[in-house]
């Protein structure tokens, strides 16, 4: 279920996106595990990668960086919210670099 997203502030606009996207990324193997198992709710991801939005999913496709492929397990996350420099919490104005972003998760069943 998608969060009120009059509750979350609006991103600055760059596109006129309004549609929700799906967006593939790697996931390193213990960090696919501990979202899959529920301990990891969050990404950390870069800003300027992509233009990512609340409701928007991640299929995070398990990657390993040792053997240089993929495994073949995906998880299909909701971003349920984005905090960046442009709309930071208490700390991430100073602490969270332009350039990144930190999203909220929840798994999607």
């Amino acid at each position: 279920m998608i969060e009120n997203s009059s509750a979350i502030p609006p991103r600055e606009t760059r596109h006129s996106r309004t549609d929700l996207v799906i967006h593939k990324v790697k996931s390193w193997p213990h960090l696919f595990e501990a979202t899959l198992s529920g301990l990891k709710t969050h990404e950390m991801r870069q800003l300027t990668d992509r233009d990512y939005r609340v409701g928007d999913t991640l299929l995070l496709q398990e990657y390993d960086p040792v053997t240089d492929n993929y495994t073949g397990r995906e998880l299909a996350v909701r971003i349920t919210y984005i905090t960046s420099s442009e709309f930071p919490c208490a700390l991430s104005g100073g602490g969270l670099h332009p350039d990144y972003c930190i999203l909220s998760i929840s798994k999607i069943r």
